[in-house]
């Protein structure tokens, strides 16, 4: 038998653990949201929203926590699923992109074949930070030829101008912190 609808305070379903994964970090741990089936699909229908006159034809996912948002998005839409993961991770042919990390580098892939010339591309993921991760890539999908019409956050770290690398860009966020308080 199917719940009856409630409404839903997604930023009320987001469990805030200090210290994690190191003193003085403030972890934002979406797996309440995940747990809540009204949660979880109201996250996704308002991220989704903006998208349902089939504007998308795939929906990128940053890894990992990306994926979970991303392929339920790209079902609600009925438009594909594209990983992007860390190297060596995929098993055909990829495009790679390398970016600068607080500490070191890191990179990015995407198969060759998963975004062409044209394809309107839905960009995805659970948190925005420091906007590096989704600022790579969008760079990878953009010299594929894909053409990005929208950045969906989950949740953004406002405190940490994760915006300001996404520059040019069409930038939501379901959820906003402004600062590192519970």
């Amino acid at each position: 038998m199917p719940r009856l609808s409630r409404p839903v305070d997604l930023k009320k379903c987001i469990r805030s653990v200090p210290d994690f994964p190191k003193p003085g970090i403030m972890f934002r741990d979406i797996t309440p949201l995940l747990r809540d089936a009204a949660a979880f699909r109201e996250a996704v229908r308002c991220m989704a929203e903006p998208y349902r006159k089939g504007d998308a034809d795939v929906v990128v996912g940053a890894e990992s926590r990306g994926f979970i948002f991303a392929a339920a998005i790209a079902l609600h839409l009925g438009a594909g699923f594209v990983p992007i993961r860390k190297k060596g991770k995929l098993p055909f042919k990829t495009a790679s992109v390398t970016y600068d990390l607080e500490y070191g580098t890191d990179t990015l892939q995407m198969h060759t074949d998963a975004v062409g010339p044209g394809t309107r591309v839905l960009m995805v993921d659970d948190l925005l930070a420091t906007g590096g991760t989704m600022a790579a890539c969008c760079r990878m999908v953009q010299e594929a030829g894909g053409r990005i019409i929208g950045l969906e956050f989950l949740i953004e770290l406002a405190f940490l101008k994760g915006r300001d690398k996404l520059a040019g860009y069409p930038v939501r966020s379901q959820i906003v912190f402004q600062d590192e308080s519970p």
